[in-house]
């Protein structure tokens, strides 16, 4: 049984990705624009999108473009920024109708593809530029943004622990780019910046739903053309030389936030990246793991605790609230959990419970269409080709012996905590 079918043809300097499935009444359009993450550029890439879907040479301003998809059956269109690994990627999101459950004939599925490439290759511009008005307006947008983190102290502990721990490193670049290179990006200069990404970032189109496959391409076709030439990015996660770090910092918060950074070591590329799935639904990944259970239930030290693998960078975070003067004892009891999980120290059950629950989150992830879309980018990412049939049984034929052997590899790096003004940990 093949869960997705996916299809992969290169056209006009698109990688064209369809994916036919009778299960959803809608069509789901995913556009990606992948480019490695720099500190010169991720400011204007976290702006762009935004800029783009405020209108076309066709649709010049936003209440006509949200017309126009009203027209379109109220499809939908959305812009966000993510980052995987060292990789910055913008994705535009549109879903519609399909015309196949409508009275109506009209080629919806041809009409949203025609307003994406649109919004694409076909900006509003004025001599060369951007419009004036509409970069400031986003600029301010932004800036409003990239605030809200700091204003959010739990998002706001996770990227400082992320600046510390990867120092000099450009996963330490925020998705949304920097506050201090706002102000410098002009009209002029993100439009050249635009032309550049349309020759050199790599672009994935995704069509999901229930589709006919020469039809996508013929549209395709019809519609985007590009003068392509991204390279592809090479996956560096080279081995580093490890310092514990303890960072303490203190801001005028209630409740403390305790964000602990580990290498794992391994990525989505590797052998053993099932076997680290496994390690983290079974050290903090669920309500039933190790961390949840004993700094949350037990000793009552977290009001939340729980841990995350980014999978393309190698990294491990645990997240937690603590109040300052449980500090040291919530540090140690996490401790005490990795080195329980290096020496095996957990049940059968814990161990088969956590399979179970990861293949129930795969198979409830591809119960949508982004979420589809989202698993089969990772092989974008990692520049490789692996079948959710081999990510499913990749997680059953997991052994106890490679879950240790994973978390043997594991190493902490450092030790974040945000405090409350004058508190002594």
């Amino acid at each position: 049984m093949s869960y997705i079918d996916e299809r992969l043809i290169d056209i006009n300097g698109i990688s064209l990705h369809t994916v036919p499935t009778s299960k959803f009444k809608t069509n789901t359009i995913v556009l990606k624009l992948l480019a490695p993450l720099n500190e010169k550029d991720v400011t204007y890439r976290a702006i762009l999108p935004y800029v783009l879907q405020r209108g076309t040479k066709n649709f010049p301003t936003s209440t006509q473009l949200r017309q126009h998809l009203d027209e379109l059956y109220g499809a939908t269109l959305h812009v966000d920024l993510s980052k995987k690994g060292e990789n910055h990627i913008i994705s535009f999101r549109m879903e519609v109708a399909n015309e196949k459950f409508l009275s109506d004939s009209s080629p919806l599925l041809e009409k949203a593809l025609q307003l994406l490439a649109d919004i694409l290759l076909n900006p509003l511009i004025e001599n060369n530029a951007f419009q004036e008005e509409i970069v400031l307006q986003e600029k301010r947008t932004l800036k409003q943004r990239i605030q809200s983190v700091y204003d959010d102290k739990m998002r706001y502990s996770n990227l400082r622990l992320v600046q510390e721990m990867c120092k000099n490193e450009p996963y330490a670049l925020h998705v949304n780019g920097e506050l201090k290179h706002i102000e410098g990006i002009t009209s002029q200069s993100l439009f050249e910046y635009y032309q550049n990404i349309l020759q050199q970032d790599q672009i994935d189109l995704y069509v999901v739903g229930d589709i006919n496959q020469e039809e996508v391409e013929g549209y395709v076709k019809t519609h985007f053309s590009l003068n392509n030439n991204a390279q592809r990015l090479a996956n560096s996660n080279e081995k580093r030389e490890i310092v514990e770090n303890e960072v303490i910092e203190e801001q005028d918060v209630k409740q403390g936030k305790l964000n602990i950074g580990y290498r794992t070591n391994s990525t989505y590329r590797d052998e053993d990246y099932y076997a680290l799935q496994v390690f983290n639904g079974i050290f903090g990944g669920f309500s039933h793991s190790k961390l949840f259970v004993n700094v949350r239930e037990k000793a009552s030290l977290a009001y939340y605790a729980a841990s995350r693998v980014e999978s393309h960078k190698g990294l491990l975070m645990v997240m937690s609230g603590v109040e300052v003067q449980n500090y040291e004892k919530a540090v140690s009891i996490i401790k005490e959990q990795m080195i329980a999980m290096k020496n095996g120290d957990f049940t059968e059950e814990e161990f088969e419970q956590t399979k179970a629950v990861i293949q129930n989150q795969l198979l409830e992830t591809i119960d949508t269409a982004y979420g589809i879309v989202e698993i089969v980018y990772h092989n974008v990412i990692a520049s490789m080709n692996r079948s959710f049939e081999d990510y499913l049984e990749g997680i059953e034929k997991v052994t106890k012996e490679e879950v240790v052997k994973v978390a043997n590899k594991i190493e902490l790096d450092t030790i974040y905590f945000l405090k409350g003004m004058g508190e002594t940990p």
